[in-house]
């Protein structure tokens, strides 16, 4: 299996890890006070909460496997991002305007204020396992084929990307994470474009063959229109992510948080629609690149090993095909696009865990009246454990 990571692409690697250490400890100062670690001062423009919401969006997962779905099958899943536009306008007609005049930085203030503390307690406690869980399994997503393809130890990777995430995220709290968030965005999409375009220059018949391939295997299909819920249709992925999507935007701290951390009610309604739109687009790059691979492997059938084909291995090939077929460079660009992505989905997940833990547990059953200096400690030493 022929696979290569150069002098170029370390570089580009530790650049970037260098870059991320160099956005928290830049936002060291504005991060002294809980209101600045939890909500940025509530003073971050729009345009930049926004690609952090997109941010949010795009994980490990994302990044690997939706190009290994339209791989292995179709766009069925694609459907997904189609019932944002609603759940956006629902976020911003309802949720945003909720949320912001409420002024609790925790989405789950509201539920004690409803239905008890047991409500809010029950909640909190969900989203923190959930976080958990999910942290654990994106960043395992994010070094499995790092691991595989290129034979670093997969412990070592967890490691560093964990210790160099919760390091800029503990020193410069959210407005960090924010920051870090849109540089990261801008890799992804930065990184997944060129791949896209060299796949298809990779191709011997280019554009014209890509669009052959894929129009007779059926690749562009976006699922059956029947009306039959026992299968994967279009109409089932279409009210599947309009529910999830309505929970992200309506009752996840990781959203939440944003909502007060943008400068005015106008600004936060700029960076849904941002966040949430440009999903659609950014997704649809990464459906493409799938297809794409499925264009280029079949019609250089030698050029995948047979560890990376079938139904349930398309999760490695666009890795393999970073590792192996891209110029010096632009594979590294590509690995910090894949680390990018994990990351993102940590540190989101470290900073609003922590605030949980100050606002619904600490706060409320620990020391109500705790002072400023010793909220910083909960929250750093919650982000840390």
């Amino acid at each position: 299996m022929k696979t290569h990571f150069t002098f170029a692409d370390g570089l580009v690697l530790a650049a970037y890890f260098a870059a991320m250490l160099g956005i928290g400890f830049g936002f060291r100062r504005r991060s002294l006070s809980v209101e600045g670690f939890t909500a940025a001062s509530r003073n971050l423009p729009g345009w930049l909460c926004g690609l952090s919401i997109l941010a949010t969006y795009v994980s490990s997962i994302s990044f690997i496997a939706l190009p290994g779905k339209a791989f292995s099958a179709d766009w069925n899943s694609y459907v997904f991002g189609l019932s944002l536009p609603i759940a956006t306008f629902i976020g911003v007609r309802w949720f945003l305007p909720f949320y912001r005049r409420s002024g609790c930085v925790s989405a789950y203030t509201h539920l004690e204020e409803r239905f008890g503390s047991w409500a809010r307690v029950y909640a909190s406690s969900c989203y923190l396992l959930t976080q958990l869980t999910r942290m654990g399994m994106i960043t395992y997503l994010m070094a499995l084929p790092m691991s595989v393809l290129l034979g670093w130890n997969i412990q070592t990777i967890i490691v560093i990307t964990t210790i160099v995430t919760a390091l800029y995220t503990i020193v410069g709290g959210i407005t960090a994470v924010i920051w870090s968030d849109a540089l990261q965005t801008i890799v992804l999409m930065t990184g997944a474009v060129a791949c896209a375009i060299l796949m298809i220059a990779g191709l011997p018949g280019g554009w014209d063959q890509f669009m052959e391939l894929a129009e007779a295997h059926d690749k562009f299909s976006l699922g059956s229109f029947s009306v039959d819920l026992t299968q994967s249709t279009f109409w089932v992925v279409l009210v599947y992510g309009l529910v999830i999507n309505l929970q992200n935007f309506g009752v996840d701290q990781n959203y939440i948080q944003r909502y007060h951390a943008a400068e005015s009610d106008s600004a936060a309604r700029q960076s849904l629609w941002l966040g949430g739109l440009l999903y659609i687009p950014l997704s649809a790059v990464f459906f493409f690149i799938g297809t794409a691979l499925f264009a280029y492997y079949t019609a250089w059938p030698d050029a995948l090993p047979a560890t990376f084909r079938g139904d349930d291995k398309g999760d490695f090939v666009f890795p393999y095909f970073i590792v192996s077929v891209l110029p010096s460079g632009v594979t590294g660009l590509l690995i910090a696009a894949i680390f990018s992505a994990a990351m993102s989905t940590i540190s989101t997940s470290l900073n609003s865990s922590a605030t949980i833990l100050l606002d619904d547990f600490y706060r409320r059953f620990v020391n109500p009246e705790t002072d400023e200096r010793r909220a910083m400690v909960v929250l750093r030493a919650a982000s840390a454990l």
